[in-house]
């Protein structure tokens, strides 16, 4: 019987597409991965029987990036990464083994179907995919086609249905599109990123961002951001005077009119107008207009606007309303959430889609109307090719989605609902006066139907008094004439919904990356959000936008982003060649990069008006080993020490606190240790300023603290304070943390991993013997006689950790309290430091026990 390798791009979705295909027979395993499971049933394909195989990967399967040697950003001239540096395609979650894992899978396959999302993206993974599985599969038979795409935009029955009865191909030029967007986005970010940040962070103490981060769609949404700025700092305000008139008939309350003039920028020609107008004691009506008008439904629902009303309506940033709206499509509950479509296909199932949501008690009642009465056909919007507009696909409550999840499932059903329903109409009544020679207008509305209002109530008529009955040639008694000084006021901050709109006019980003270009400014503190999710520069932003201006208006400009956009679109249509479209904008932008690089003394004037000199910053801690003078801590992103009599600049571990530790001195360097700690529920490491920067031993890295330090004999080091290797990752090995005291505790020095154990023991200490069951490294441990945990009342006890039964009840297993899941600084993955020695061997490294660390791992959890 032949095989039928089905991949898809999330877990969950594996999930619901082998149940509905399979009719629920499937039996599920996990996969060797943990993350992914297999699920498999026999069926029918292309006429035979065979065995279905379904699984799925965790979105990407390779990322792209330079070869290590490139990946330092010290030996490295970022102007290289244009084009001599060459890339590699590497596993995007080396953790996953997602390669491997597909492999042993598709080993012995006859036929591969890809349901990976059916965007650019989603076409890239096919061959991500395919390039991992290809060379373990059957070899084909004759000319036998074994791969198939397919093409869905729901979790439903009908579409999972229709979509294996209509298998394609997967589509090489999209794909490739995608692979010219990568490569561009990390050849041009991080040339300008590496030159600016090292630049400007070894100049200045208080930027406040790690990485002073560039990208050919980031720095361009950021401009939007401080070109508003600049608009609000030099706006002018300008006093402007209205005339206010107020009429009345009979015992009617007054009415307040508006001037036909609207406003005068001249006090004596609006005093003038006043004085004209005060001769008359009655208004005359010189007309009365009642016109029926429509407040038009709205178009089917895209992603664009989804995103806007997530920001505007429902106070959700545009990342999370992502998350939330692919979250929502995983469970079945909506369509693709991707789609810049506004149009429904001519085969759209409407009736169907409003059937589900007909017992629902918010909206039920307007359902069943208008099934009854019958649907209104919905507006003619864009087809862009892709996919349907995002309706509802199934009934749901708020109990099932959680409060996010219903609010958006909430104004997604609504919309729906609302373009398939009638328009708003209303009565408009205008009464046009005159007062001596003044001409008012006052206006109301009536309405008539609240069409699709009904279930969109936020934009809905008001209601408002009724005009007074009137006609022609009527007279009101004027109640008062006034002049009054109003000023002009300035715009307002772009709020998120205002600047995804200018993204999509200018073409920078996609519907996809959108959220993210954004959500990088807010990330990098060039932008905060204020309150009604408006978007503020921060000195950092703006010195940055005015200091590209001042150079090249070009890198922050929206016009050169928008045409390299066009180019990868003509790449997805196959209209354009990939290598040509890459090799010409990678030219543009390293000619741009010199000339940045040559005139970056115009953006350094403006950073000297905003910033201080790092010499300037932050509050002395610990002594420089070279001058023995304090050095100061700079708290600011990225923390770090700066000796000012040195002139030297030294990192340190990020997302954490940093301070002194007992005056220690690293043996190596005479420099005095640090330490770093993630909290009380978190894990804590000494750290040799100067070891962090430039590792002493050949086999460590940049960004390493004394817990994996190899030195011999340092009474802080690894290899003293190592007890053994990590009871869940496989590189790590748990470290004694000697400051934890008394609730004791070894953490792991790669994963998060925290082992408490001994609480309120007096003394605890790492023995220089080894067990002999798994070589892991004996614990001294000591207590007072009326805390002892120890049986029979003892004392003092040495054992190991692993295999003492003495020990077992004594340990407990949890996982660390991050600020931030990466706390090492940026340069332990910019740099690789050369060596001065070897590692020793022994107790550093300890072997994994292998039953007993099953053991362990298992009692802990």
């Amino acid at each position: 019987m032949r095989t039928v390798f089905m991949v898809a791009e999330k877990p969950s979705l594996a999930q619901s597409i082998a149940k509905i295909l399979s009719k629920g027979s499937c039996s599920s395993r996990k996969g060797l991965n943990g993350a992914c499971s297999v699920h498999e049933y026999t069926g029918s394909f292309m006429g035979q029987n065979v065995r279905f195989k379904m699984t799925s990967v965790c979105g990407h399967v390779m990322s792209l990036d330079f070869i290590g040697k490139y990946n330092n950003w010290d030996k490295v001239d970022p102007a290289e990464l244009f084009s001599k540096a060459p890339t590699e395609k590497k596993e995007a979650n080396p953790k996953l083994n997602m390669v491997k894992f597909l492999q042993v899978e598709a080993k012995g396959c006859d036929y591969v179907v890809l349901w990976l999302d059916c965007d650019k993206e989603g076409e890239n993974i096919c061959f991500e995919v395919l390039d991992a599985i290809q060379p373990l599969m059957n070899k084909s038979y004759g000319n036998d086609r074994t791969v198939y795409r397919a093409k869905f935009s729901s979790i439903t029955d009908t579409d999972i249905c229709n979509a294996m009865n209509q298998l394609g191909e997967p589509n090489r030029n999209e794909a490739l599109s995608v692979d010219a967007r990568q490569e561009l986005d990390l050849r041009i970010g991080c040339a300008f990123t590496r030159f600016q940040t090292k630049y400007f962070q070894g100049k200045y103490g208080n930027l406040d961002s790690s990485l002073i981060s560039f990208g050919p769609c980031q720095t361009p949404t950021l401009g939007f951001c401080v070109e508003r700025h600049d608009k609000i700092q030099s706006f002018k305000p300008e006093a402007y005077w209205v005339i206010q008139a107020k009429v009345f008939k009979g015992k009617d309350s007054p009415l307040t009119l508006d001037w036909d003039r609207v406003r005068v920028f001249d006090r004596d020609v609006g005093q003038m107008f006043v004085n004209m107008a005060k001769t008359a004691k009655e208004a005359k009506v010189d007309s009365v207009s009642m016109k029926e008008k429509a407040k038009q439904r709205p178009l089917a629902l895209n992603t664009v606007e989804m995103l806007r009303v997530g920001s505007s309506a429902l106070g959700m940033g545009p990342q999370h309303t992502m998350q939330i709206a692919e979250r929502l499509y995983t469970q079945g509950y909506i369509s693709y959430p991707r789609t810049e479509t506004t149009h429904y296909p001519e085969n759209f199932d409407l009736k169907g889609t409003l059937k589900q949501q007909a017992n629902n008690s918010f909206w039920g009642e307007t359902v069943k109307a208008l099934l009854s009465e019958g649907i209104n056909r919905p507006r003619k919007g864009v087809d862009a090719g892709d996919h349907p507009p995002i309706t509802p696909m199934r009934a749901a409550s708020e109990s099932e989605l959680g409060s996010d999840g219903w609010r958006l499932y909430d104004y997604i059903t609504r919309h729906f609902i609302a373009t398939v329903s009638p328009d708003c109409k209303y009565l408009q009544t205008t009464i046009s006066f005159s007062i001596a020679t003044e001409g008012f207008t006052c206006s109301g509305k009536t309405l008539i139907s609240a069409g699709y209002t009904e279930v969109m109530p936020w934009q809905g008529i008001a209601q408002e008094e009724a005009l007074p009955v009137c006609e022609r040639g009527d007279t009101f008694t004027v109640d008062e004439i006034k002049l009054l000084e109003k000023q002009t006021n300035p715009p307002d901050y772009l709020t998120e919904a205002e600047l995804i709109t200018l993204m999509e006019k200018h073409g920078i980003g996609t519907d996809a990356s959108i959220p993210v270009h954004i959500n990088n400014i807010c990330q990098r503190n060039y932008v905060t959000v204020e309150s009604g999710r408006k978007l503020k520069p921060t000195n950092l932003g703006i010195v940055l936008v005015h200091g590209y201006y001042k150079i090249d208006a070009d890198l922050v400009l929206p016009t050169i982003r928008s045409a390299v956009e066009k180019q990868l679109n003509l790449i997805s249509l196959g209209k354009a060649n990939f290598q040509q479209v890459l090799q010409h904008t990678l030219d543009i932008f390293k000619r741009k990069f010199h000339y940045f690089v040559d005139s970056i003394a115009g953006m350094d004037e403006l950073m000297e008006v905003s910033f201080s000199p790092i010499a300037a910053t932050g509050k002395p801690l610990s002594r420089c080993g070279k001058c023995h003078r304090f050095m100061k801590y700079i708290q600011a992103k990225p923390s770090r020490l700066h000796c000012s009599h040195c002139d030297e600049t030294y990192s340190l571990p990020q997302n954490g606190a940093i301070k002194l530790y007992k005056e220690l001195k690293c043996p190596l360097d005479e420099f005095e240790l640090v330490l770093w700690t993630s909290g009380s529920r978190g894990k804590s490491y000494p750290v040799c300023p100067y070891c962090f920067s430039n590792p002493p031993f050949r086999d460590m890295k940049k960004g390493m603290g004394c817990n994996e330090c190899t030195h011999p004999s340092c009474q802080h080091s690894l290899n003293s304070l190592g007890i053994g290797q990590c009871v869940e990752c496989e590189t790590g090995v748990l470290v004694f943390d000697p400051t934890s005291g008394p609730k004791w505790r070894m953490a792991c020095n790669k994963c998060n991993v925290v082992v408490h154990f001994f609480e309120h023991a007096h003394k605890v200490q790492v023995s220089q013997d080894s067990c002999d069951s798994c070589e892991a490294s004996l614990v001294i441990v000591d207590f007072n006689k009326t805390r002892s945990l120890l049986p029979d009342g003892e004392t003092q006890h040495t054992g190991c950790v692993f295999c003492d039964p003495v020990f077992q009840d004594l340990v407990e297993l949890k996982h660390a309290t991050m600020r931030h899941p990466m706390h090492r600084a940026g340069g332990a993955r910019r740099g690789r430091g050369k060596g001065r020695g070897r590692r020793p061997v022994g107790r550093g490294n300890p072997k994994k026990p292998k039953d007993k660390m099953a053991a362990l791992a298992a009692y802990f959890v």
